[in-house]
């Protein structure tokens, strides 16, 4: 077997794969950090958008926390920082999850009247979501889980309705409100609404 090496120094086999070394996987993801010269707007909306708390802040750095970690968001200044270029490699978005529909609702409707609008809204399937952009125009996921297990969210994963269509089927807010306030049930609401083949949504 041919053995090379890659950029990061470590050996793959002749097609290109790693050896079969599994490394050991983290117990949870810790927070996320930003950089850029929009601070104050960048650390307002943060922490409006979160409901967050502000666990350290100076001129230059900052801390957000909205559950049990001392802090989940972290935002630095970063003088000279160029505005977010939007064809360029990198981060695609940051996904936060709430417990069911109720949430995701309450959650909208509150950014709305602090003048937070989505992007888009689109049922991918495996969860019911809204897109947000912030400041810098840095992507923000809000969603819910559609499936009651991972076993049954990757079953979906795995069938043809998602291989056909791993995008999404969009919707309009204020219509999934409407549903939540008149108590239909949670579960016919999440149940994806199937469009057949689609590819990524334009500006993406």
């Amino acid at each position: 077997m041919t053995v090379n090496v890659n950029v990061f120094g470590n050996s793959t086999n002749s097609n290109g794969s790693m050896h079969n070394i599994k490394v050991k996987s983290p117990s949870s993801l810790a927070h996320v950090v930003f950089r850029t010269s929009n601070y104050d707007a960048m650390v307002d909306y943060w922490q409006a958008f979160l409901g967050a708390d502000i666990t350290f802040k100076d001129s230059n750095l900052a801390f957000l926390r909205y559950d049990h970690e001392h802090h989940r968001i972290a935002i630095i200044r970063v003088p000279g920082v160029g505005p977010k270029v939007a064809n360029a490699a990198g981060l695609e978005h940051v996904a936060f999850s709430y417990d069911g529909l109720r949430d995701l609702v309450d959650s909208y409707q509150q950014r709305k009247a602090l003048g937070m609008h989505p992007f888009w809204c689109t049922n991918h399937g495996p969860t019911t979501s809204i897109y947000y952009n912030d400041p810098d125009g840095n992507r923000i996921e809000t969603q819910v889980d559609n499936f009651d297990t991972v076993e049954a969210a990757n079953a979906f994963m795995t069938s043809e309705m998602f291989k056909q269509n791993p995008i999404g089927t969009d919707f309009d807010p204020e219509t999934l409100v409407q549903q939540v306030e008149a108590g239909e049930d949670d579960k016919l609401i999440k149940t994806r609404r199937e469009i057949g083949v689609r590819g990524l949504p334009e500006g993406f």
